[in-house]
């Protein structure tokens, strides 16, 4: 099986990557993801967002497994 994530993004981050969901290969961590990110789509550049691994929000940067979901989440405000 190969060594690949899927990435689900949402609100303005969809629109900024052109997709709602992408299957990348793995890049081990969230921070490396992030980074790989930023270069790939320079325009999220300009945002804040948050990532989930398989539905969990992440506060620090966490390694990624081949198959787990990647959720970019937008800003966003409740009570």
């Amino acid at each position: 099986m190969p060594d690949r994530i899927r990435l689900k993004a949402f609100g303005m981050l969809a629109e900024k990557i052109g997709a709602d969901s992408l299957e990348i290969e793995n890049p081990g961590s969230s921070e490396v993801l992030r980074l790989q990110l930023l270069q790939q789509f320079p325009a999220l550049q300009s945002l804040t967002f948050r990532m989930a691994v398989d539905r969990k929000l992440i506060q620090a940067e966490t390694d990624i497994s081949a198959g787990q979901e990647i959720a970019l989440l937008p800003p966003f405000s409740g009570g």
